[in-house]
């Protein structure tokens, strides 16, 4: 494995992250070509499966919701609910868990106002709401969306393998209860960089132009991804859990992390050498390691 960053406290390293960097159109680091689950980083892919599957959103604004992992404020949980109500569904038809708002201030503000874990604040709920209203067009069966024998999870499955240019070869349960599906780095980078580099108005540009347009949509507010987009004309970028995150520029190419350990404190740092390496400048992020409440140190990019 190799060593892609390391956490620097008062000038000692005291700890290291193996990972994987892949590139398209030159040489990664690490193993590239061995098929890992993407977890949310899939979730642009699942998208432009559904709208080849038919899917008629309200908006194309909606597409970035449907791509997101979302931190639970109020614009998200109503821009979920729109999706729902479209469809004719109400929130009992969500099939995610009930979980509290991913974000901290959201999340203190829910439980202030006396407030519950819910299905619709689970940070998944708008790809769920975007699977619902694609079986709503089909005349698919609802109570079995997330079976990956079903129509709608075999029409993702298409587009995602379609779109890495490689088969899928494992299918799991991601944290939503959704299939999550295995494919390469170097898969995942090519898929990326098709979004972007699609024509406008095609299924692949309309996903990466909602999401890049909306990027508070796409995490919450101050959020990595949110900041990188709105920071980096052009950049698509899409986190997921376990240490995953994939970007794409149009000029510069396609890049996937992912951190061997889950580790999701070296993710960014790996990324952002990583988009340096390829010319793209980036808003700086600031993850200073800690001692005393007071930043002593760093996580670093190394390779």
């Amino acid at each position: 494995m190799t060593v892609v960053a390391e956490v620097v406290r008062s000038g000692f390293v005291e700890s290291v992250h193996h990972g994987v960097v892949a590139f398209t159109g030159r040489a990664g680091v690490g193993d590239i070509s061995s098929p890992f689950f993407p977890r949310s980083s899939n979730k642009p892919l699942q998208t432009v499966g559904m709208l080849r599957a038919g899917l008629v959103p309200r908006e194309e604004t909606d597409l970035a919701m449907i791509s997101a992992s979302h931190d639970g404020e109020p614009f998200h949980v109503e821009r979920v609910r729109g999706i729902l109500s479209a469809a004719g569904l109400g929130l009992e038809s969500l099939g995610c868990p009930a979980q509290l708002p991913a974000g901290e201030q959201p999340r203190n503000a829910w439980l202030r106002d006396g407030g519950s874990a819910e299905p619709i604040l689970m940070n998944c709920s708008g790809k769920h709401a975007g699977m619902l209203a694609t079986c709503v067009v089909n005349g698919w069966p609802l109570d079995s969306y997330l079976d990956p024998k079903h129509p709608l999870q075999v029409a993702l499955a298409d587009a995602v393998s379609e779109l890495a240019g490689e088969p899928i070869v494992a299918t799991g349960v991601d944290g939503c209860g959704a299939p999550v599906l295995a494919i390469s780095p170097a898969g995942l980078a090519r898929a990326f960089l098709r979004l972007v580099a699609a024509d406008p108005g095609t299924p692949e540009r309309r996903v990466a132009d909602a999401m890049r347009a909306h990027p508070a949509l796409v995490a919450g507010t101050g959020s990595p991804d949110t900041v990188l987009m709105a920071g980096a004309p052009g950049l698509l970028v899409k986190s997921g859990a376990d240490g995953v995150v994939a970007a794409a520029s149009p000029d510069a190419g396609g890049v996937v992390v992912k951190i061997s350990d889950g580790s999701m404190r070296a993710r960014m740092p790996v990324l952002l050498a990583a988009l340096q390496r390829l010319g793209v400048a980036t808003p700086v992020l600031e993850e200073p390691v800690l001692g005393g409440g007071r930043p002593v140190g760093e996580v670093r990019a190394v390779w």
